[in-house]
């Protein structure tokens, strides 16, 4: 049986298996090395997330996942008394939010690879933007997000990694690096765009890689044809299979 690597998190995550999304290139890389599952629910807080733990990671599963991303923030840093304000989560509260799902998951499995994502960098005017092209004058006139709150968020989101030894991805510094970040790697202010994705897919991967999850060092399910004898074609899978 294959393992598995599960993507938790917001929409960014529910996204993430459309065309040049981060997960589908994630399953490009691990095919027949490892089943990339896509546990992603758009417009959700860390908040929110607690209720699913125990639906998506039972204690007590014989076949825990190897891996987990969680991918939450976005959302919790909505701002108060703006549009987005019912997804708000206090910053404190997402610290901790985030710590109870660290735990259960290091509870499903001691030696499960858990990465923590930071929220994205947030493009104000492409949000602007955005809420423009959709709601015209009923666009909201002030941000719901601000790269500033983001980008705390973002640092509370790796110092929780360091305090509990897990790893994580700093998305909202990464992709600052780049010049022209907001149009080149945000669709529309917040959600990714294909190089967007693939920001995320590199930077995850560069964690996989540094951990035990290098897919080229992984084993294949079955046997490549090539090992298959056409005269005798059980053997190979008498040797590797049973």
């Amino acid at each position: 049986m294959r393992p598995q690597i599960v993507l938790f998190g917001d929409s960014i995550t529910e996204q993430s298996f459309r065309y040049g999304g981060w997960g589908a290139s994630l399953t490009d890389t691990y095919s027949r090395k490892a089943d990339i599952v896509v546990r992603g629910y758009g417009g959700y807080t860390t908040r929110w997330a607690l209720f699913l733990l125990h639906h998506i990671f039972p204690l007590g599963s014989t076949t825990p996942p190897v891996a987990t991303t969680v991918f939450f923030g976005a959302n919790d840093a909505a701002l108060l008394g703006r549009t987005s304000e019912r997804q708000h989560v206090p910053l404190e509260e997402y610290k901790e939010n985030l710590r109870k799902i660290v735990r259960h998951l290091k509870e499903c499995s001691p030696t499960m690879l858990i990465v923590l994502i930071t929220p994205p960098p947030i493009d104000e005017e492409g949000r602007q933007i955005f809420a423009t092209s959709q709601y015209g004058e009923k666009a909201m006139k002030l941000p719901e997000r601000t790269n500033e709150v983001s980008g705390i968020y973002a640092k509370e989101c790796v110092e929780v990694a360091k305090e509990l030894g897990v790893s994580s991805v700093n998305l909202w510094s990464k992709m600052q690096e780049t010049e022209g970040w907001q149009k080149k790697f945000l669709s529309d202010g917040l959600h990714l765009t294909p190089d967007g994705n693939k920001v995320v897919y590199e930077e995850v991967v560069k964690v996989f890689n540094g951990a035990w999850l290098s897919a080229p060092d992984m084993p294949s399910d079955f046997p490549h044809h090539s090992e298959i004898d056409p005269q005798n074609p059980e053997k190979v899978f008498q040797e590797r299979c049973l």
